[in-house]
């Protein structure tokens, strides 16, 4: 009783799984009382094996039980003698008077002992088994949870709706296939939703975007991994969303163990400002998340504009004087664009050929008669081509398609514009 009371179980547990002393081989001294002579009794051990022990340097007995739970037991056959001073008194009769009935205070705390060695009953045990049972219902609604934000993340689909309401019978792509999934799987059906606790659904928006941001970090950590120690290079162009902020997306491109090419996108940072130090400062921080260095950097990817490429204060030029070997690379696609743009402008026919077709693009596309219109001449052209044997027929050929609307920036994309108003039937 001396110990922390939240430490008297184990203690009183670990001297129960010892068991009671019993040295059955001890020579037992004799005691006097009155004329005469009286010893412990050693068949008592095999009679009383469970709770009476003997202590030889006291030569004194005790009982386990009552040891371990002190009841108070008044003047029961000897009273606190056998339960903290010892018992000498080695008569059989006051050992039997001290058990007594089956509601005697011996009888009660050997209950307490072998409710005590009882694990099934114990209560940490059946805390234990509430608790685990708790776990696995999570763990279900959150796998649910994540398999559906997976899915949702693979195809590209939109998570909520306008209104998620109870009332309503679609509530969103995210809730609606979490409804499917539970529909096929009594698992899942019976912890997920309405049968889940009020404030543990795993259902909620900040939920689900937790979720992402957690998909989001585990796929860069595999493109880290894969990416290794190899030397890189990096893509960088900035863009304004539609909530009017600055936004800077980086991709990177390496050579993986297999000497293939691989080109990654890593993320977007929002900049408050597009100079030339902001987003370098914006990159240190990106490559001081991954884990990256600027001195493994061996190539630079960015269009014209000043605040990239500029010869004094261009990004390419502060990255430059910190790492000599990140060659700057003018990207491509803007390199043809700014080739081909003023020598269109400047040929009379060829600019008249696009504003013609970004017209008719524009009129067909605005209207759905005006592109049935379209559609119907064309076919008709093709069946009768197709009597003819000129074009090639068969499965998955002559399939039909939109008209392609020309980009600003992307003069790749007019060749296309071309194609699709030739024939809205391609190969």
């Amino acid at each position: 009783m001396d110990y922390n009371a939240n430490d008297r179980d184990r203690i009183r547990r670990v001297y129960l799984q010892k068991g009671p002393c019993q040295p059955c081989d001890h020579n037992f001294p004799q005691k006097s009382f009155g004329q005469k002579f009286w010893l412990f009794n050693q068949a008592w051990f095999s009679e009383f094996p469970n709770w009476l022990e003997y202590s030889v340097a006291k030569d004194l007995a005790f009982y386990l039980c009552c040891y371990l739970f002190k009841p108070n037991i008044g003047e029961q056959a000897g009273g606190d003698s056998f339960v903290g001073e010892g018992f000498s008194n080695w008569k059989k009769k006051k050992i039997q008077t001290h058990v007594g009935g089956p509601n005697s205070a011996h009888n009660q705390t050997s209950s307490k002992c072998q409710d005590l060695l009882n694990q099934n009953q114990h209560i940490e045990t059946i805390f234990f088994k509430q608790s685990n049972q708790a776990r696995i219902e999570y763990r279900t609604r959150l796998n649910s949870s994540v398999d559906c934000v997976k899915f949702l993340l693979r195809q590209g689909l939109a998570f909520r709706g306008h209104d998620e309401s109870e009332k309503l019978s679609n509530q969103g792509n995210f809730l609606e296939l979490l409804k499917f999934l539970a529909d096929h799987n009594e698992d899942v059906k019976v912890v997920t939703l309405s049968n889940a606790p009020q404030n543990l659904k795993l259902t909620s928006p900040d939920i689900q975007k937790d979720i992402v941001n957690v998909a989001a970090f585990e796929t860069i950590n595999v493109i880290i991994r894969d990416l290794g120690d190899a030397l890189f290079s990096i893509l960088i162009d900035e863009a304004r969303e539609k909530s009017i902020k600055e936004q800077m997306a980086v991709v990177i491109r390496y050579v993986d163990k297999k000497g293939q090419v691989i080109e990654r996108f890593l993320g977007i940072e929002h900049v408050a400002n597009t100079n030339a130090p902001l987003l370098k400062q914006a990159m240190e921080n990106l490559f001081s998340r991954l884990g990256l260095s600027i001195s493994r950097l061996r190539g630079q990817g960015y269009d014209g504009a000043s605040n990239m490429q500029g010869e004094f204060n261009g990004l390419k030029t502060l990255i430059l004087k910190q790492n000599p070997c990140a060659y700057y690379v003018h990207c491509f696609a803007h390199q043809l664009q700014l080739a081909l743009v003023p020598v269109a402008k400047n040929h009379n026919q060829i600019a008249l050929l696009f504003t013609l077709v970004s017209n008719v693009v524009n009129v067909v596309r605005a209207s759905c008669k005006r592109r049935d219109i379209v559609r119907k001449k064309q076919a008709t052209k093709v069946a009768e081509a197709l009597n003819t044997g000129e074009p090639s027929s068969g499965q998955g050929l002559n399939q039909e398609t939109n008209l392609k609307r020309a980009g600003d920036t992307r003069w790749g994309s007019h060749y296309g514009t071309l194609v699709s108003l030739a024939s809205p039937f391609q190969q």
